[in-house]
């Protein structure tokens, strides 16, 4: 497979699928585990380094969507940057033409160190902030603040969290 970029040990399953992968770029010590579905868009997919997707996971649309460096997405998790318009004006599926159509497509944007938990839903638009954690079976429609806590549908701010991390990153990378 040819990607945009691939980095430096990856760890990829065989079992992963990748569809327009020279739209998709991964970077160094990402791991991508089994039965992940990654499907790029016009707008492409860029994984950064020391990523992890875990098994299940679904990234698709035709908007970019962006896994910043040490981000980590929990198993089932679906990232979304296009959804069909279910108001019942217009009408859905691939097989159609444009024109009976009405398909938002948007960015969606995890920064860094954020950690989205099991079954969660990723809507097109969304923006995760630096350090946000997005709890187990939430939907996000929006902006999560940086280093916050988000659970729920739709998801709603729990807690504060700590910004050890980033001290952490900076030993990490300096050894």
């Amino acid at each position: 497979m040819e990607f945009k970029y691939l980095g430096k040990n990856t760890m990829i399953s065989p079992k992963a699928s990748f569809y327009r992968p020279e739209n998709i770029s991964i970077g160094h010590n990402t791991r991508i585990d089994d039965f992940c579905v990654i499907s790029a868009g016009e707008g492409g997919i860029e994984i950064g380094r020391n990523v992890h997707i875990s098994t299940y996971c679904f990234l698709v649309g035709k908007g970019k969507i962006t896994l910043s460096d040490f981000s980590s997405i929990s198993s089932r998790t679906n990232i979304f940057s296009s959804a069909d318009d279910t108001s019942g004006e217009f009408m859905i599926g691939p097989t159609l033409p444009k024109k009976y159509l009405n398909v938002k497509n948007a960015d969606v944007f995890l920064g860094k160190h954020v950690n989205v938990g099991t079954g969660a839903v990723i809507l097109p638009g969304a923006v995760l902030g630096e350090g946000c954690v997005v709890g187990a079976l939430s939907l996000v429609k929006g902006e999560c603040e940086p280093f916050k806590v988000y659970a729920g549908i739709p998801v709603r701010f729990i807690k504060d969290r700590s910004r050890k991390v980033l001290e952490l990153e900076k030993e990490f990378l300096s050894e």
